[in-house]
């Protein structure tokens, strides 16, 4: 991935829903990136679904922003079956830890050079 096609999440107009699943991962996550990239292809269908951002340390460390135009979208993929299998199997596999931060977005704004 080129430098060039790494871009955040655009603002949108508010307000709208962030979803910050902040997470310390296991000494060894068999399977968990496959189905990360399962998930991030299954939010894509959600109605109201705005887009995500995600970073993981070195150390395990990891921070995913989701951006949902309401909370009914967040409840969509929170109803979504593949969605609960995948949290079932991160508490009983995958996390040491992990924290979920619903906020509601007041103000957004961006900035791009060029």
């Amino acid at each position: 991935m080129s430098i060039e096609s790494i871009k955040p999440v655009a603002a949108h107009e508010p307000p709208y829903y962030t979803v910050v699943f902040t997470s310390v991962l296991t000494e060894r996550p068999d399977g968990y990136a496959e189905t990360a990239e399962v998930m991030k292809e299954l939010v894509k269908d959600v109605p109201g679904f705005l887009g995500y951002e995600s970073a993981r340390t070195p150390g395990g460390l990891g921070i995913t922003v989701g951006y949902f135009r309401d909370e009914e979208a967040i409840a969509t993929w929170q109803r979504n079956l593949d969605h609960q299998a995948a949290q079932k199997r991160g508490r009983t596999e995958w996390y040491d830890s992990y924290t979920v931060h619903v906020g509601r977005v007041e103000r957004s704004y961006g900035f791009e050079r060029g």
